[in-house]
């Protein structure tokens, strides 16, 4: 079996993977990440190269983080990539992203993420948002949409508040299933994220902040006055402005942040 040809690999389904094979649309991501020489650039799941190849002509080097053995020795064996190329062979979720930054040298992130795991891996990445400059990945269209969702609509969420909080959010392209091999069941896009120095209002605790909108968003359809009775009452709520018959997607980052912040306040000893 040829290694080197796209047909050598097959794509595997625990991995989640699906590999894009229109050059347009790799030329336009490529565009949108706009790789340059001497930057400390790091892939996740490069898969069979369709984005490597153009980012490592432009920049000369790239870090790659590969879980799938069959592609991290592919890579290692490429006869143009190899020497361009430090393979991580690791699980990106388990990746140190710390550990290959440096104050001169932020990160830039980017890759076609697996679907399976986009959440939990955006949440790991964000925790290392210090040594970032930017982030583009491609997401399943709908977590692209979560992400960069308002309040008021259905789409917002834990995913919309605890990203925003934490990063500029900005949808570039989205793209269709007929793009990969194998087709994918659903839509794509790109988004970029830039870490924000720091966001206007501060939260205490990213933890508390988290718990916060997970409680709020495990039951939506409830009012909040409902969803948070563990965690504050109707007098701590009416203090903070906030209307106890609101629904989760009503409140903003800030009213979030606030809630925290209480929650946080109560939880000291």
């Amino acid at each position: 079996m040829n290694k080197n040809s796209h047909l050598g690999h097959q794509a595997k389904k625990r991995f989640g993977q699906n590999f894009l094979n229109n050059e347009a649309i790799i030329s336009n991501i490529v565009d949108a990440i706009n790789p340059e020489p001497g930057e400390n650039l790091i892939e996740i799941g490069p898969g069979l190269g369709a984005l490597t190849e153009p980012v490592v002509e432009r920049a000369g080097k790239l870090a790659v983080v590969e879980l799938d053995r069959d592609l991290a020795h592919r890579l290692r064996h490429h006869p143009f990539l190899s020497e361009h190329l430090t393979i991580h062979e690791i699980d990106a979720l388990k990746f140190d992203f710390a550990s290959v930054a440096s104050e001169d040298a932020p990160l830039r992130i980017f890759g076609n993420l697996p679907y399976n795991i986009s959440t939990p891996l955006i949440f790991h990445l964000l925790a290392f948002k210090a040594s970032v400059k930017d982030m583009h990945f491609m997401l399943q269209k709908e977590v692209v949409d979560r992400m960069a969702a308002m309040p008021n609509t259905k789409a917002y969420g834990r995913l919309s508040i605890m990203t925003q909080y934490q990063c500029q959010v900005m949808p570039v392209m989205e793209i269709g299933p007929e793009h990969f091999t194998p087709a994918p069941k659903v839509d794509s896009a790109i988004v970029r994220l830039i870490p924000h120095k720091t966001f206007a209002k501060q939260a205490k605790s990213l933890e508390t902040l988290n718990k916060v909108c997970v409680t709020a968003f495990n039951q939506r359809r409830k009012t909040i006055r409902n969803s948070f009775k563990k965690l504050i009452d109707v007098e701590q709520l009416t203090e903070l402005s906030i209307d106890p018959t609101l629904r989760p997607e009503n409140l903003t980052i800030e009213q979030y942040i606030d809630l925290a912040n209480l929650v946080y306040d109560q939880e000291q000893p």
